[in-house]
């Protein structure tokens, strides 16, 4: 004789993420059912942190699925790729229709409109979701950013914004992001802007270390300071204590004693991959992605420093007043790193029709996330001005903020290059920034190159757009063009 099903949701896989958000949610009132695939994981979660808690361990995924209440909403936090479908594989056949399955992993987009697709066509209603927070966020309160099928939003809306993060107001930092993969790409966009974030904070703690010689003490005044002003956010926040802390073996400041090799995951690459197929200019992201790629190459790096000449750092000025510089081009830059990640969510909502609302999402960057920070309520305050804003660059707020902050920015990007300290997310940011305000770019003789070598065609500024034009530039070229096209 069948129980009678009494889990609100279904969670697989119990790594560090799944734990975290079981734990939550069953904190929110709500009943869950777990499984992973190595059973004795369950025994461990169920008998360890889920001690007395409403939450029932699973041996088998039909044991799961039958002790959930309808419609089925099941939560898949396994790693992305093959192992997603293989569990989707595995549900099917003990699912029906109407039910609800959620990817809440760090899936790359096109898998998630592919999915949705096709277990649409089998009644089955899907949801792929970011989730941002780390360990702390999912078990206290993470950012969600839910995008599919929007049939299951009712059902599973209740559970993401109670568990959610929550701004001053109340209002959970969790909301519907739009069709398909709408809610992976959000969270793969959060994740390049991540990537430029961390790049920028770096760059400002190299140019005090190598330029100015401040140790990590010091500079833990530095970031403490910046930290109770419009740089307020998570990643301040984090560098301020890392650099506090000392070697418990040594008493040497542990960042010192860190090898200068950085890993990544992904969905940095992803990101300007996404802005390259689009014709987005996503700069400051793309350097970040590249920093990591030639920290990598640390041997090499260590064998060229002994065999390329270039200047040694002297800084001569006011060390105080060049700090200040430095929180202005950090402050800068991270403006034009978020004017480009909502260009780039913009051109992906005309592409896909997805309908991306780039308010809500810095609603849902507010809090819970790896780039919360006081300065989204700032962007969601300009897109609430104007939803349809081209460039946040041109919103009042931040037009005067990088005009006030632009003489230092300059300032710091020109001593960079003078003492031979490499800032390229920095200066990546300023030659955007002067890019997107000059009014005639040396593109004219882009295009007369590309008619010369090709006869690729151009437009003249004396005729009406739309009109192309080629020149037999040698005296022995035909008058046959090329098709026009976008390179």
């Amino acid at each position: 004789m069948s129980k009678t099903p009494t889990c609100d949701i279904g969670l697989i896989g119990l790594a560090v993420m799944g734990e975290n958000l079981v734990l939550n949610m069953e904190s929110r009132g709500y009943k869950v059912a777990v499984f992973n695939r190595t059973t004795s994981k369950v025994d461990d979660f169920v008998q360890g942190r889920g001690l007395g808690k409403s939450i029932l361990g699973c041996h088998t995924v039909q044991e799961l699925v039958t002790s959930l209440q309808r419609p089925r909403k099941i939560m898949i936090m396994v790693k992305a790729g093959p192992a997603v479908d293989d569990v989707i594989n595995e549900l099917l056949p003990l699912l029906q229709r109407g039910d609800i399955l959620i990817d809440g992993g760090n899936t790359h987009f096109p898998d998630t409109t592919r999915r949705t697709r096709e277990l649409k066509e089998k009644g089955i209603l899907f949801i792929g979701t970011g989730v941002s927070g780390g360990e702390e966020g999912a078990l206290l309160g993470p950012s969600i950013m839910p995008g599919g099928n929007a049939e299951a939003w009712t059902a599973v809306k209740p559970i993401f914004q109670s568990i959610a993060a929550k701004v001053e107001d109340g209002t959970p930092c969790c909301d519907w992001v739009g069709g398909e993969g709408a809610g992976h790409y959000v969270k793969m966009v959060h994740n390049g802007i991540e990537y430029g974030d961390i790049q920028l904070i770096c760059e400002a703690y190299h140019l005090m270390l190598a330029l100015l010689g401040l140790d990590p003490h010091t500079q833990h005044s530095v970031f403490k300071r910046w930290n109770e002003g419009p740089l307020d956010s998570y990643l301040i926040e984090i560098t301020r204590d890392i650099l506090a802390f000392d070697d418990p073996e040594t008493g040497a400041p542990l960042i010192n004693l860190i090898l200068d090799k950085a890993g990544q995951k992904g969905t940095g690459k992803w990101t300007v991959t996404s802005a390259l197929d689009l014709g987005v200019p996503l700069t400051l992201i793309g350097e970040a992605v590249f920093a990591r790629c030639l920290s990598a190459q640390k041997d090499e790096r260590v064998a060229a420093s002994k065999l390329l000449p270039g200047p040694q750092p002297d800084f001569k000025g006011d060390a105080s007043g060049f700090v200040d510089d430095v929180e202005m081009a950090l402050y800068a830059s991270k403006i034009i790193s978020y004017a480009q990640g909502y260009s780039l969510l913009r051109a992906m909502s005309r592409e896909s029709g997805w309908e991306i609302n780039n308010g809500g999402v810095a609603l849902m960057w507010r809090g819970g996330c790896i780039i919360r920070s006081a300065f989204l309520a700032k962007i969601k305050e300009a897109f609430d001005r104007d939803p349809k804003l081209t460039n946040l660059m041109l919103d009042p707020y931040f037009r005067g903020e990088l005009a006030r902050a632009q003489d230092g920015w300059r300032r710091v990007c020109a001593a960079s290059v003078l003492h031979g300290i490499p800032i390229p997310a920095m200066s990546s940011a300023l030659a955007y920034y002067d890019g997107y305000r000059t009014e005639r770019l040396p593109a004219n003789l882009l295009q007369a190159q590309r008619d010369y070598f090709g006869a690729h065609t151009y437009e003249r500024i004396d005729r009406a757009r739309g009109q192309f034009f080629h020149t037999n530039w040698t005296g022995r070229g035909g008058t046959t063009s090329s098709t026009s096209y976008n390179a």
